[in-house]
């Protein structure tokens, strides 16, 4: 079992908002967000990686994905990522 897949979160420079998704290749896909060629995140650069997890199974994956995109997941990435954020 050599497949990861990775939940993310970004922390927008611009616009002090976060930005969670989740992929299997986490360096290549920080690099399309930096450069530009995700429309979701293309006017919010630039941005940082402030967290992220890895997991066996896609589906692992997105259903984290999801509860950290919840309110009680915005709270946990709080508890979390308090001393990194402005």
């Amino acid at each position: 079992m050599d497949k990861y897949f990775y939940v993310y979160v970004l922390f927008s420079k611009y616009d002090g908002q976060f930005y969670t998704g989740y992929t299997a290749d986490l360096n290549a896909r920080l690099d399309q967000h930096n450069q530009g060629k995700v429309p979701s995140t293309n006017k919010r650069r630039p941005l940082d990686l402030i967290y992220w997890e890895g997991c066996l199974h896609q589906q692992d994956a997105t259903r984290r994905e999801k509860y950290l995109k919840s309110g009680n997941g915005k709270k946990y990435l709080k508890k979390q990522t308090f001393q990194l954020l402005p």
